[in-house]
């Protein structure tokens, strides 16, 4: 008897491809938990409502979607490129005495205005292509900006790992106590986080920021079980008790100090974009060239329509009351290795996002977490911001030996860091008070435009005389 060997059939979805109903909810569902813990941690961080947060995502990435023309499969979360700039606007003095609506409203008006940012960045693409935008914001800007985002945070990161706030009530005798016990919640969650990213594979090892906390509330929960002592926040009087509730939606209020504050950050976003439409091309072409479709995505063209989607969903997401986000990574990690690129099934995972966040008992267990758990994440999280503006650089193979380049990338670091923990996040200047990562995103661009005219001037020189000396080497040689 002859064996015959039997093809393995390619599984898989393209983006214009729905499965079977029952399967795209199990994949909409995995898309779900993939998003939930970054997204959530953002609005723990920033004090956006966790609700409206979960909601927005759901929504932005519809949007995204269908102005995307069902051709890019994307799911829209908060971005943590925007912590800093949002934290230190909420915590301003023009705004000391404003409720906390009133911060959100504030910081949703500055969030709106930077999708503009990424709106013209995308229509700068689709008519010049993508050469241009990298002139006006090359590596030595972006990934700079990037480091001193995630640098900014780490004042932050530590105190929530040590912080009591809004947590049970804790006698004045046991306060050195549940400090220490605090500090090692917090270590527990940061430990945990890193080994599961580390070692966990596959699926499993998208959700070590899920993971991670789930750990650290354990030990939380041990220490309130054998000390008595509460490090679980106490849930605001206005939660609700109820099965389901209607997320809180404030709208925009105009702010030039918001504008100031946020729009600039968008130019951190721009490169992680782009990283992310080249990811997919590479991704959904090997599919289909392994499931032998004659259509060829050639997502990498579309990276014009995925900007101008990016700062749609900013807007779309902002105007409800959420923060400013971006395409999730965690998520293209997971449909890379399910082989799952369907529209259908992102637009089923809003739906569903959208539905938990009306789901209450949910979003209080959430706001329950410590704060020293969320330290311990954003200790991992705020470091990764600042590993991923190294990454950028070396990624484009920055030349750390041109005086050009040190010059761009020492001011924005000094003025970025420098601001934070000279000024407090906002730098004096002639009676303003400007962001200090605005402020060193700003500077850098003029810079690196001014230094380029001289720059390119000289390198011409060196060129058109080397050409010369060619010439008369030439001659010589003839004669």
């Amino acid at each position: 008897m002859k064996k015959r060997k039997e093809k393995k059939e390619t599984i898989g979805y393209l983006p214009d491809e729905r499965p079977q109903f029952w399967k795209l909810l199990l994949y909409a569902i995995q898309q779900v938990i993939v998003m939930f813990p970054a997204t959530v941690a953002v609005a723990l961080i920033t004090g956006f409502h966790i609700s409206t947060t979960i909601f927005a995502s759901g929504l932005a990435t519809i949007c995204f979607i269908l102005i995307t023309k069902r051709e890019i499969p994307l799911y829209y979360g908060s971005s943590f490129s925007y912590v800093t700039a949002i934290g230190s606007l909420m915590a301003s003095e023009s705004l000391a005495n404003s409720t906390l609506n009133e911060k959100i409203a504030v910081a949703q008006f500055g969030i709106i205005m930077s999708g503009f940012v990424s709106i013209i960045a995308g229509f700068i693409v689709k008519k010049f292509g993508r050469n241009a935008i990298e002139k006006v914001l090359p590596a030595t800007i972006t990934g700079p900006v990037a480091i001193i985002i995630g640098l900014t945070l780490a004042g932050n990161a530590l105190t929530d790992a040590c912080s009591l706030a809004s947590a049970g009530a804790v006698l004045d005798s046991q306060i050195t106590l549940a400090t220490n016990l605090a500090w090692v919640v917090s270590l527990v969650t940061l430990l945990s986080t890193i080994f599961f990213s580390v070692y966990l594979k596959g699926v499993w090892g998208q959700l070590p920021i899920l993971f991670g906390p789930i750990l650290g509330c354990v030990v939380a929960l041990i220490i309130k079980l054998t000390t008595g002592i509460d490090l679980f926040r106490v849930l605001p009087e206005t939660a609700s008790s109820g099965i389901f509730a209607l997320p809180i939606f404030t709208l925009p209020k105009p702010s030039w100090l918001a504008v100031a504050a946020i729009m600039p950050i968008a130019i951190a976003t721009i490169p992680e974009s782009t990283a992310h439409i080249y990811q997919l091309d590479i991704y959904i072409n090997d599919l289909a060239k392994k499931k032998k479709s004659s259509k060829r995505y050639n997502l990498a063209d579309k990276l014009g329509l995925n900007l101008i989607g990016d700062g749609i969903g900013d807007m779309v997401s902002a105007f409800v009351g959420g923060p400013a986000g971006t395409n999730y990574g965690e998520n293209i990690s997971a449909m890379a290795i399910t082989k799952v690129f369907s529209t259908s099934v992102l637009i089923g995972a809003a739906i569903i996002a959208m539905v938990v966040a009306c789901f209450t008992p949910l979003i209080n267990i959430i706001y329950s977490l410590p704060t020293a758990v969320i330290g311990g994440l954003e200790i991992f999280l705020f470091g990764a911001i600042a590993a991923q503006g190294m990454a950028i650089m070396i990624d484009k193979k920055v030349d750390m030996f041109s005086s050009k380049n040190i010059a761009v990338i020492a001011t924005i670091m000094i003025i970025g860091v420098g601001g934070q923990y000279a000024f407090g996040g906002n730098i004096p200047f002639f009676g303003l008070n400007v962001p200090c990562v605005a402020g060193a995103a700003i500077f850098g661009i003029l810079l690196n435009l001014a230094l380029s005219i001289n720059f390119k001037r000289k390198e011409r020189k060196q060129i058109e005389e080397q050409a010369g000396k060619t010439v008369i080497e030439e001659t010589a040689s003839v004669k």
